[in-house]
């Protein structure tokens, strides 16, 4: 399941992408790389170091960044090729290890509810434990609906690490939500300001931040791998409306949209052509929207093909590995005149 993380023969930690995946493989993101292996990888890393038990790793300092993908890519074509894999669906190479290569894997679900079990526990699972107890009693959401992701999951957690909590499911996710904004407005949590202008304010309980990311349920899959054909069109900036936000929580993020307006000249498009979701790899814009909301993207234009039934319709993807510069923002009522 997205965000489910494990170990490779090779000593590196992957994080699973979506929900669609070749028989034998797993889309993922690299996110820790052993220090040792340090050297192969000529990129910006945090000074923080992390243990897995005797395992020392590291961690780059952009995990989603254009340049860092093509870096990680030239490393495992040369040392490690079987991380790599030509998608024919895509019509390009992607991180996707074999199965062959998993040495451990960390399922949200199943690390939470090892740490629902453990006897002795640190300050961090406690908290952990606390903080989840509080908003499933306050919102009503089972607490077997909960998970771990992250360094607690991993069991790497320290003192500065942040709570990394899993939802299950569309509406457990949202009623999480509205009564996390209702503890707040009661001041039972808090919020601090982001340093992201585009990401939304975090969110603190008793002093310790935390982060809440939804997870689909088994029967909200609703696709799987090989169901389409994807064909890059060309890179587009518009702003639109958000008409439909029932999976705006999830990775990918899917925002319905309608009212495409163009913003260059580039991004021009025949009727027939105009997109009709956008759709972020990129965790950091999901949820930033809900219907009704004005955006502002800038992202790439795909032909999808429904490969059983011929349909054709066209998404915008933000996060498409090719440009630096790929987002989505709310536009403000000034920005709107």
């Amino acid at each position: 399941m997205d965000g489910d993380a494990f170990l490779t023969k090779d000593d590196f930690i992957f994080y699973t992408f979506g929900y669609e995946h070749p028989a034998d493989r797993v889309f993922a993101f690299l996110k820790y790389i052993p220090s040792k292996k340090q050297q192969l990888f000529r990129i910006d890393c945090l000074t923080t170091r992390w243990k897995l038990g005797s395992l020392e790793l590291i961690r780059p300092k952009s995990l989603y960044s254009p340049s860092n993908f093509r870096k990680y890519s030239e490393v495992f074509r040369g040392n490690f090729p079987y991380y790599l894999y030509y998608c024919p669906y895509r019509g390009k190479e992607v991180i996707c290890p074999t199965r062959k290569s998993v040495k451990r894997v960390y399922t949200s679900r199943r690390r939470f509810q090892a740490l629902l079990k453990k006897k002795d526990k640190n300050g961090m699972q406690s908290l952990t434990l606390e903080l989840v107890d509080f908003l499933s009693n306050a919102s009503g959401v089972s607490i077997d609906d909960f998970g771990v992701h992250g360094s607690i999951a991993l069991g790497m957690e320290t003192g500065q690490s942040d709570i990394d909590l899993v939802v299950y499911g569309a509406k457990n996710f949202r009623k999480l939500e509205a009564t996390v904004n209702k503890l707040v407005a009661e001041r039972a949590l808090s919020y601090t300001p982001s340093n992201d202008a585009n990401s939304t304010p975090h969110k603190q309980f008793k002093g310790k931040r935390f982060i809440c990311n939804a997870v689909r349920k088994i029967d909200e899959i609703n696709a799987a791998y090989g169901d389409c054909k994807y064909s890059v069109i060309a890179p587009v900036k518009f702003r639109c409306r958000v008409i439909g936000d029932g999976e705006t929580m999830f990775r990918p993020a899917i925002y319905r949209i309608g009212n495409y307006q163009s913003m260059n000249s580039e991004s021009n498009l025949p009727l027939s052509h105009t997109p009709n979701t956008v759709e972020s790899m990129i965790g950091l814009y999901r949820n930033i929207a809900t219907k009704d909301d004005e955006i502002e993207v800038s992202g790439v234009l795909e032909r999808i093909e429904e490969l059983r039934t011929g349909k054709t319709s066209f998404q915008v993807v933000v996060g498409s590995g090719s440009n630096e510069n790929e987002y989505i923002r709310q536009v403000s009522m000034e920005d709107a005149r």
